[in-house]
């Protein structure tokens, strides 16, 4: 019994002890007890899930943020190990009205799930495309200038070539062409990828993109070391704005003309992470007279052959693609694309020919010829992204196959006045392949909120195959190329910010033409790029950048293919060509001033082996050739101006100098100055009215045998929003006073002159109509990478505008 009561005397004790430390503290440790939050992110208009909203927890007694996640695909947000007490939850989302909610957790009740909470768009679903407006029309970044062109509502029922002509330091022919800073060499991608179709007709490509679908155009003066060996123009990456919608959605307009017709139609649909996009786009351009004189003359010879004629040339074209977004999760995303490009030319054409000796006529005929060619292109891409918790890091992997084909047919006759022939009829038949692939795998990891590292590596594989008729003359050309980058970007001393790197590339090229190995080549290049910024007071950034590029001849440059539709010019390209290298130094200025925007730069530019078209008398031919060495000096001037909040004024000069010197003959040209200007008047009225008034001139630009001759040409646009904006009707004009627009092209040499003329039918007049549809709530987009083939020099456009051929129809 007294052990009994002893153990009930010891157990009180215990028990009075451990209560006495629960009470009065005696230094033991808080018993702490977490759980969890979750909820359900609701659409409030769909009913849909909205994945990725952002969700944070506050601590209500100190505003401290304690928590927080991101929703996944199906809405849903789990927030864990949260200690009891007394919360604010903060919801936000892009296009939503953001929410918050006080929320509280106790020991007795540690998890708490809140259910579905419901998110209210800030706009209706069309509507909200316009949110973005609060985004200014040009932004200046550290390597770009970015052009928003969903700001400018007038160019609602275009096409990307229209919006080109509005973008600062962009410079637009009249066949739609584009350069930079006197330079044509411009590599346009789309999304930041490359496609087989513009680098053979970047004005057709140009064409079949509606604007209606363009987000924004980046202009890239001075490309970092991560971008491909590009040439003395610059980048321009055309964004569009199709993969951030949830839902279905999409686009339809048809223009239609005296001269240009087009149609496009895209359809694009999100459901949770699975995106898709796609689109169909055709395009027809009535065939008009285009009247062509050229006179060749060679003083040794004492020889003169004067041409009158004209061609009536036919082109259509049409496109397709369809593409996958896919996101696996928040950190992994799988995407591919699958597009297809047709354009069509045929051209036929009649021209009295006259050939004399020390002015005694020997003949007269007629050249009758008729010629066809096709451009049809496969591009096809996948990319693999991987980010991580590390805000900036992130890891991609690029795939890409091309697959092109060229075709160009002519039958050329020539026949005495008496309707005989003068001699049998002249053939031509050509198909030229380009298959290129290409693989590369990128890096970006941040080492601090200024500081950051970009690498990676990248190969193409180019496979250029060119067949004639007689199968001596075959054509097999391989290029490959490797590469290595490194790019850099930090703060300075607080006080500027630098961009800088290195590119390494190795390039093997072999050739074969006819039975013989014609050509067998290899090198290593490296090529510095250095950028330094920095913010001045007002808005304003002062820009300095140094860079080395290289651009490669393309097909159209390297085909040997003799085409002989006109006997007295023939046209031939050359396989041994070098590739250009540019030496680039740029000083960039820009501000803004109560909405108005002012950029200007100048620049110094050395270009080596600069590849220009030649006429050779004695061969009557034209080819490409590496011409020597060019030194230039220019400057380039972008403003808008709002007279009134609702009329915007913009306009654009570009000048450069030409001095180019010949590496054999250390022959000069002397220093020319080739200049463009471009003015634009844009106004909107109530009731969604917008009227606009352009004009372009482009002065004469020299070339090392001759100059081209200058160009001017005018517009102007009615546009009207209807169907609750869902729709613009509008009317366009160009060059209203005069069908033609006449072009004066001259080269000589000590030997030789030609002088052409060329009657370009340009009067138009066309009506467009554009239709949204569907229902759009807009995504977080994340941005994608892919591969950009920037090396490529492409064809000189403009139809030979400055090359002494008829500008295309």
């Amino acid at each position: 019994m007294k052990k009994k009561l002893l153990l009930l005397f010891v157990f009180l004790g215990l028990l009075q002890q451990v209560n006495a430390q629960f009470t009065l503290g005696g230094g033991a440790q808080k018993v702490t007890i977490t759980g969890k939050i979750s909820a359900v992110i609701i659409d409030s208009a769909t009913k849909q899930p909205v994945d990725y909203a952002t969700v944070s927890l506050v601590r209500v007694k100190d505003n401290k943020s304690i928590n927080g996640g991101v929703t996944d695909a199906k809405g849903k947000v789990v927030l864990q190990n949260v200690s009891p007490d007394d919360y604010k939850l903060l919801i936000g989302f892009m296009g939503y009205k953001g929410k918050t909610m006080l929320v509280k957790t106790s020991p007795e009740k540690p998890d708490l799930n809140l259910g579905n909470i419901l998110l209210t768009g800030t706009e209706s679903n069309l509507k909200e495309v316009a949110i973005v407006g609060k985004t200014p029309m040009i932004e200046t970044k550290i390597d770009k200038l970015v052009y928003n062109a969903e700001q400018d509502v007038t160019t609602s029922g275009g096409n990307a070539g229209d919006v080109m002509r509005k973008v600062p330091m962009v410079t637009v022919d009249i066949d739609g062409n584009p350069s930079l800073r006197g330079s044509s060499a411009v590599r346009v991608l789309i999304n930041g990828k490359p496609s087989g179709t513009m680098s053979n007709s970047v004005a057709d490509a140009l064409k079949m993109i509606p604007a209606e679908e363009i987000k924004s155009v980046e202009v890239i003066t001075s490309p970092s070391a991560k971008y491909d060996a590009e040439g003395a123009g610059g980048i321009i990456n055309i964004i569009t704005k199709k993969k951030t919608a949830q839902g279905v959605n999409g686009n339809a307009s048809l223009s239609v003309g005296t001269r240009q017709n087009n149609g496009n139609f895209s359809l694009n649909a999100k459901k949770g992470r699975l995106g898709i996009n796609s689109s169909f786009g055709g395009q027809y351009a009535i065939p008009q007279n285009t009247r062509v004189v050229l006179e060749n003359d060679v003083y040794s010879q004492q020889s003169h052959i004067f041409q009158d004629g004209f061609s009536k040339a036919k082109r259509y074209a049409y496109n397709g693609s369809i593409g996958l977004d896919y996101d696996i999760n928040a950190y992994n995303s799988l995407s591919t694309n699958i597009k297809y490009n047709d354009f069509s030319n045929g051209a036929k054409g009649s021209s009295n020919v006259t050939s004399s000796i020390m002015d005694t006529i020997l003949r007269t005929y007629v050249r009758s010829s008729d010629s066809k060619s096709s451009l049809n292109n496969i591009d096809w891409s996948a990319d693999y992204r991987k980010t991580t918790k590390k805000e900036g890091e992130e890891f991609t992997v690029s795939g890409q196959a091309s697959f092109g084909r060229n075709t160009t047919q002519f039958n050329t006759s020539l026949i005495n006045p008496d309707g005989s022939a003068l001699a049998p009829d002249v053939n031509g038949d050509n198909t030229g392949k380009n298959n290129e692939y290409t693989l590369q795998t990128d890096y970006v990891y941040p080492f601090s909120k200024t500081m950051s590292l970009e690498t990676g590596v990248k190969g193409i594989l180019r496979d250029i195959k060119s067949k004639y008729q007689s199968s001596e003359q075959d054509f097999d050309y391989k290029q490959n190329v490797g590469a290595v980058y490194g790019v850099l970007s930090f703060k300075l001393a607080q006080l500027f910010d630098v961009k800088g790197g290195l590119r390494a590339e190795y390039t093997d090229i072999s050739g074969v033409s006819g039975s013989s190995l014609n050509f067998n080549n290899n090198y290593t290049n490296l090529f510095p790029s250095i950028i330094v910024s920095k913010t001045l007071k007002g808005n304003s950034t002062l820009k300095l950048s140094y860079n080395t590029r290289m651009q490669r001849p393309s097909l159209s440059y390297l085909n040997p293919f003799l085409n002989r539709n006109d006997p007295e010019n023939q046209q031939q390209g050359n396989p041994n060509l070098n590739p250009e290298i540019s030496d680039i130094v740029e000083l960039g200025y820009s501000t803004f001033i109560k909405g108005s925007v002012i950029n200007a730069s100048i620049f110094y530019r050395t270009t080596t082996d600069v590849i220009e078209s030649l006429y050779f008398p004695d061969q009557k031919l034209t080819t490409y050739a590496n011409v020597g060495k060019n030194k230039s000096y220019g400057a380039n001037v972008f403003a808008t101006y709002n007279p009134l909040p609702k009329w915007t004024l913009m306009g654009n000069f570009s000048l450069n100098t030409y001095d180019l010197r010949n590496s054999q003959t250390n022959q000069s040209t002397g220093v020319f100055v080739n200049y463009s200007v471009f003015a634009r008047s844009a106004i909107s009225f109530k009731g969604g009215w917008n009227t606009e008034i352009f004009g372009v001139y482009n002065a004469s630009r020299r070339t090392f045998q001759g100059t081209s001759g200058p160009m001017a040409f005018y517009g102007g646009a009615f546009k009207k929003d209807i169907m609750k904006k869902k729709a613009t009707v509008g009317v366009n004009v160009l060059n209203v006073f005069s069908r033609d627009l006449h072009i004066h092209n001259e080269n000589t040499g000590a030997d030789f002159r030609q002088n052409m003329n060329i009657y370009y039918p340009l009067r138009s007049f066309g009506v467009n109509f554009s239709y949204k549809f569907g229902k759009v709530t807009f995504t977080a987009p994340k941005k994608k990478k892919g591969i950009s083939n920037d090396d490529l020099k492409q064809d000189e456009g403009a139809g030979g505008l400055g090359g002494g051929a008829a500008p295309k129809q």
